[in-house]
C-alpha cells in the first residue's frame, strides 16, 4: 500500500479507514494489470463524490450569488467542477504521486490524464465522505474550489470553450465559427474524431476526441490560444 501520510497533510485530514484512499486513487487500468491485487479501483466512490461535490457547490452558489438566474447558477457550477477545473487543482494537490495506472495509462500525460486526475478528486471526495462524514468532505470542497468562483465568474469561464469563441470571433472579427470533421479512426466503440475550426476559409486550429463534440470543444480551446482570445 502507498504511504499516503503526505497527501493527508496536504488536506489536513487523516483517514480512518486508509483502504479508502488507496481505492480512491486506484484506476481500472492498474487492477487489469494486477489481478491478484485484491485492489478495487475508485469509479465507485467517483461516482459518490460527483454527486457530493455537485451538492456542496450548489449549496455555496446558491448563498453566494443570490440574485442569480438558475441558468447561470447552472453554468457557475459547470466551471466549477468541470474536467478542467477538477484536474488542475487535483493535480496542485499532488494527486499524481498517488495514481496506480497501468504502464500504458501512466506513460500518458495528455487529455487522457486530465480526465483520469478529474476523476481521482472526485473520487477522493467520496473517500472523504465515506470516511469522515458530508461535513469533511465540504471543507475539502470548500478549501480547494469555492476560491476560484470569483476568477471564474468574473472572467466569463463558466462559458463553454465553443461558446466562448463564437462570442469573441462574432464581437472581434465579425465571424461565427465552422466546424468540420477532418477525421473518424477506430472501431465503432472507440471513434476518434479530428475536428477543424474554421473562421471562413481559414482553419484557426484542430481538436481531437472519442465523440465530435469533445473534438470540437478541444477545438475551440486551441483557437482560443491561437487566436490569444484567452
Amino acid at each position: 500500500m502507498k504511504d499516503f501520510n503526505a497527501f493527508e497533510e496536504t488536506i489536513g485530514y487523516t483517514f480512518k479507514d486508509t483502504e479508502l484512499i488507496q481505492r480512491a486513487f486506484t484506476h481500472r487500468s492498474y487492477i487489469n494489470e494486477h489481478r491478484g491485487s485484491k485492489l478495487k479501483h475508485n469509479e465507485r466512490l467517483e461516482f459518490l463524490g460527483d454527486a457530493v461535490l455537485e451538492l456542496a457547490v450548489t449549496d455555496f452558489l446558491f448563498a453566494e450569488y443570490p440574485d442569480t438566474a438558475e441558468g447561470y447558477l447552472t453554468a457557475y457550477r459547470a466551471g466549477l467542477v468541470n474536467t478542467t477545473t477538477l484536474s488542475t487543482v487535483g493535480t496542485s494537490l499532488g494527486m499524481n504521486d498517488y495514481l496506480l495506472l497501468s504502464k500504458g495509462e501512466a506513460k500518458d500525460t495528455g487529455r487522457a490524464r486530465h480526465y483520469i486526475m478529474a476523476n481521482t478528486f472526485e473520487a477522493v471526495v467520496g473517500a472523504l465522505y465515506l470516511d469522515g462524514g458530508y461535513d469533511v468532505a465540504q471543507k475539502f470542497i470548500q478549501e480547494n474550489i469555492f476560491p476560484l468562483a470569483e476568477e471564474i465568474v468574473e472572467k466569463r469561464l463558466w462559458q463553454d470553450a465553443k461558446s466562448r469563441f463564437q462570442e469573441v470571433a462574432q464581437e472581434k472579427v465579425s465571424i461565427t465559427p465552422e466546424y468540420q470533421t477532418l477525421s473518424a479512426e477506430g472501431p465503432d466503440h472507440d471513434k476518434h474524431f479530428t475536428v477543424g475550426v474554421f473562421l471562413h476559409d481559414e482553419k484557426v486550429a484542430e481538436g481531437t476526441g472519442k465523440s465530435k463534440q469533445e473534438a470540437e470543444q478541444q477545438a475551440a480551446e486551441q483557437a482560443l490560444k491561437a487566436k490569444k482570445w484567452h
